[in-house]
């Protein structure tokens, strides 16, 4: 099986799985996660980071999503995954959106990795955009 796993700072990551179960399809066993919460040491962190990922075995496949590259959550989850012996079957990375988690849920079974991996950086990028208002002059006045 192919998990998708999200990790973050505060409730980033649980949010984004509640959203990802409204999108996606809810009480999916392929989507997992956890997150750093405030006042929680790396030590507490890493040992659920390990529960959580229980589950998974070697012959299955990861792809971690992070909020931030270089962060306390990310670099605690590839550590635990190293000690797993599950490292080598670990896509990664960081600054995650729900764009980038909707396609790695839904695409993860029908894509090669590489092509999984070209599609999630893809869809991050064009999922950032300014978004352009237009208003009348008569609009102004009314608001």
């Amino acid at each position: 099986m192919k998990y998708v796993v999200l990790v973050s700072h505060g409730t980033f990551a649980p949010g984004l799985h509640s959203v990802l179960n409204m999108l996606a399809g809810g009480g999916r066993e392929d989507i997992l996660s956890t997150s750093l919460q405030d006042g929680m040491g790396a030590d507490e962190f890493a040992e659920n980071f390990g529960k959580l990922i229980e589950p998974i075995k070697e012959d299955d496949e990861i792809i971690l999503l992070a909020d931030i590259i270089g962060g306390s959550p990310l670099t605690t989850a590839l550590d635990v995954l190293t000690k797993k012996g599950l490292l080598a079957k670990t896509t990664a990375f960081g600054g995650m959106n729900l764009p980038m988690a909707l396609t790695a849920t839904l695409m993860k079974d029908a894509l090669d990795t590489e092509s999984l991996k070209a599609s999630l950086v893809s869809e991050s990028r064009d999922a950032i955009k300014e978004m352009e208002l237009k208003l009348d002059d008569d609009e102004e006045d009314d608001i």
